[in-house]
């Protein structure tokens, strides 16, 4: 079965094409991906410091069928040959998820086939499986991105348990809202990460939220009050900001490391899936994989185009979804909000 992903839950329109067969044939996840292709919305909302839903709903109505047709091209595909569409039913933006429900409905209803919605966090938190080597269940894990902060145990598809989340902000909007003090454009996160690696240590000493209590919850909109309360009466010249900067970067990782430490020690998990947009920051990497080394731990990242959104998890996902027994229907869904403790799995038996 041929497998076409969908994502458009925010301002990346993603599509991939996935081979079911892969598996079949006693592949690895990865085998299984045909081509993907990301198109991003940066340049488009960079002039209003943020995402702009009504601009990123056009947007992907623009771009999905170009990029449908580029991916088939890539794989040497058609769509008749398409045995099923997977897309993302939230959670997200509204009328940007709605763009490719029904884009996805209507190509499935002309050819045919199920369509199946897929909880874009799912996607995140599986999409390490399109690894070299892929973790295997049980596994700890931390889903860390620009809405989310979560700890959970994960044993199979669809089986979560939540250890510890986010009581206000999450880390990836946390960077986003201190990059903007900083005086830092759009997308805050990875300029704030830049801006860091010019900066002195010791300069400024910011707080480990929630770590010296027992728990695995986080709290980071406390670092933004501190950032101001450091700042205050300085004169914010280049290297400031850059020390500033350093500081908050290694107050998120510390924590987030921390915390994740204390997972594993709850679950005796043996390996540790980090996953979402803040996975690709190079000092919170370098930190997990020098904390799984000391504590005999495997550390598994997502390829990095696939920390961001991307449509390649949304597809493997479809995949192993349906070859579990779930069927999609024909109703056209787009959930903004939509818990992950709703999430059951699909079947019994696709736990290995």
């Amino acid at each position: 079965m041929l497998i076409l992903g969908l994502e458009t839950s925010c301002d990346e329109t993603g599509v991939a094409l996935y081979d079911a067969a892969a598996l079949e044939r006693g592949g690895a996840a990865a085998d299984g991906l045909l081509a993907h292709v990301v198109h991003s919305q940066t340049d488009l909302h960079a002039a209003y410091g943020g995402v702009v839903p009504e601009l990123a709903s056009r947007d992907h109505v623009r771009r999905i069928v170009p990029l449908v047709r580029e991916v088939l091209t890539r794989a040497g595909r058609h769509t008749e040959a398409l045995g099923a569409v997977a897309y993302t039913e939230g959670p997200g933006l509204a009328g940007a998820l709605l763009v490719g429900a029904a884009f996805g409905h209507a190509l499935a209803l002309a050819g045919g086939l199920p369509a199946i919605g897929i909880h874009h966090l799912e996607g995140h938190l599986l999409s390490p499986l399109l690894g070299r080597p892929a973790p295997a269940f049980p596994f700890a894990a931390l889903l860390v991105s620009g809405g989310h902060t979560q700890l959970m145990r994960v044993d199979g598809v669809g089986r979560y348990r939540l250890l510890g989340e986010t009581q206000d902000d999450a880390a990836g909007e946390a960077f986003d809202k201190t990059a903007k003090l900083l005086g830092l454009g759009y997308p805050g996160g990875p300029q704030l990460a830049a801006l860091a690696e010019r900066g002195r240590p010791g300069v400024f000493n910011f707080p480990r939220p929630m770590t010296e209590r027992p728990g695995l919850d986080f709290s980071f909109s406390g670092l933004k009050t501190a950032v101001v309360v450091a700042l205050r009466g300085r004169t914010l010249d280049d290297q400031t900001r850059a020390d500033a900067a350093l500081a908050f970067e290694e107050a998120v990782v510390d924590t987030l490391v921390m915390k994740s430490k204390r997972a594993i020690e709850a679950t005796d998990a043996r390996t540790l899936v980090v996953a979402g947009g803040v996975g690709a920051n190079r000092r919170l990497r370098t930190r997990m994989l020098a904390m799984g080394e000391r504590h005999g731990v495997r550390v598994a990242y997502p390829r990095p185009e696939f920390c961001t959104d991307n449509a390649a998890m949304i597809a493997l996902l479809g995949h192993l979804r349906l070859s579990a027994g779930q069927r999609g229907d024909l109703a056209i869904s787009a959930r903004a909000r939509w818990s992950m403790s709703e999430l059951v799995p699909p079947a019994a038996g696709l736990q290995s």
